[in-house]
């Protein structure tokens, strides 16, 4: 992820730890399902001749699923060190030897860093800006790097008014320290346990059948989401007509939007920079 270096010095998520976990549990499937999902939001069978830039690459998943769809050119970055570290990993892992993936440090709030990159074809930012701890500004930044006609696939939480302010509430506690942390986790995870197999008996429904399917969204994995949806702060929402109007007085067009039901999460976006491509 990608902070404010004011921020940076204060509590925040330690999200690449977090990353280095799942890790341990990427397989095949959840790549192949990393890949669907690239594929199915930007409604693009292949990456071939486009360029694409990770911003907040995480664990590193989709730059790897952009390389396995054949991107002429990805680029990764992000500000956690041991995100960056992930990055490299599957790289070392996958793609060892690619001269047209590069990853490193940087931030998203660092606009000398980003005049550097150009601008690309597909900028994608899954779950990233709302952690910066200047959102707005974050986005902002973003715009000049799409190229024209280019796409920008992004997602962020969606605003739940008194809901998105006591989840903000939780998040700064579990990162006030160790004890905090322990809590919150304490708490939760054995709660959202608990409310999934409820769910599942009331449903008649094979208990942890759930855990199978999320894998199938995204390739991601529901317990490591679950300590990213607890810990991850800095935290900010915004409802869907705010980041469509913000993008569109900005250039860009709607063209494709996967709400999260009007609910906790986010909701994702991919707007086209001008006017769309013509046969």
């Amino acid at each position: 992820m990608l902070f404010d270096q004011d921020v940076a010095r204060n509590a925040h998520f330690e999200f690449g730890a977090n990353w280095q976990s799942f890790l341990s549990v990427l397989d095949d499937k959840r790549i192949a399902e990393a890949e669907r999902s690239l594929k199915t939001m930007l409604s693009l069978e292949t990456l071939a001749g486009k360029t694409f830039l990770d911003i907040g690459s995480g664990s590193g998943l989709f730059s790897l699923a952009a390389m396995k769809l054949n991107a002429k050119c990805v680029h990764s970055f992000d500000y956690d060190l041991e995100s960056v570290a992930c990055t490299q990993e599957l790289k070392r892992s996958y793609f060892s030897s690619a001269q047209h993936w590069a990853i490193e440090q940087g931030s998203v709030l660092d606009a000398d860093y980003l005049h550097t990159l150009g601008q690309w074809d597909i900028v994608y930012s899954w779950g990233v800006l709302h952690h910066t701890g200047k959102m707005w500004q974050a986005l902002e930044n973003v715009s000049p790097l799409v190229s024209d006609s280019g796409l920008l696939f992004i997602s962020i939480y969606n605003d739940q008014g008194r809901q998105s302010q006591f989840w903000k509430q939780i998040k700064a506690f579990y990162n006030k320290g160790f004890l905090g942390k322990m809590s919150i986790l304490g708490v939760f995870i054995p709660y959202f346990v608990i409310r999934g197999l409820t769910v599942d008996a009331i449903r008649l429904k094979q208990p942890f059948l759930r855990y199978e399917e999320y894998k199938r969204s995204r390739g991601m994995s529901m317990m490591h989401d679950w300590v990213d949806w607890l810990g991850g702060y800095p935290f900010e929402v915004a409802k869907p007509e705010a980041i469509f109007d913000f993008c569109r007085a900005r250039g860009f067009l709607l063209e494709r939007l996967k709400t999260c039901g009007g609910g906790l999460g986010c909701n994702e976006f991919v707007f086209r920079k001008g006017y769309p491509e013509r046969g």
